[in-house]
């Protein structure tokens, strides 16, 4: 079972928190809610998962079907639901950027099957009630 260990380590509410591999992250709240700017906001670090989470699926799935991958970038904004506390994630756009010799049709499809299918923390922010937008773009190799 995972294990995460939080820590306050600056201010009133930067905190480092650590999993089992002694891999870190730095939080804080914003500076309109005390913060200092440490480290990335909690609901920032959803964002974050969901991007690598997917990032992992769509390269896995175009590796198996040999596409040359160059690179791979991707840009995730969302907006949250005003006025109510907590105030969940209400719209995620997701941009994929992808780099080399790809199939756009293989692209969008690996896109599909990972936000659809198999990242868990784009299926845990639907069931929080986030509707997720994706744009993919094939480019030549940089």
């Amino acid at each position: 079972m995972p294990t995460i260990n939080l820590q306050r380590v600056h201010g009133n509410f930067g905190f480092a928190a650590s999993d089992e591999n002694g891999h870190t992250i730095n939080m804080d709240s914003s500076p309109e809610s005390g913060g200092e700017n440490f480290g990335v906001r909690p609901m920032q670090m959803l964002l974050m998962g969901v991007a690598g989470c997917s990032a992992i699926d769509v390269i896995t799935i175009l590796k198996k079907q040999r596409q040359d991958i160059k690179d791979y970038k991707m840009v995730v904004n969302g907006d949250r639901e005003a006025g109510k506390e907590p105030s969940l994630w209400k719209n995620v756009n997701i941009e994929f950027h992808l780099y080399g010799d790809i199939d756009p049709d293989k692209a969008a499809r690996a896109v599909d099957l990972s936000v659809n299918k198999y990242c868990s923390v784009a299926a845990t922010l639907e069931l929080a009630g986030a509707e997720i937008k994706t744009q993919v773009f094939v480019h030549p190799a940089q």
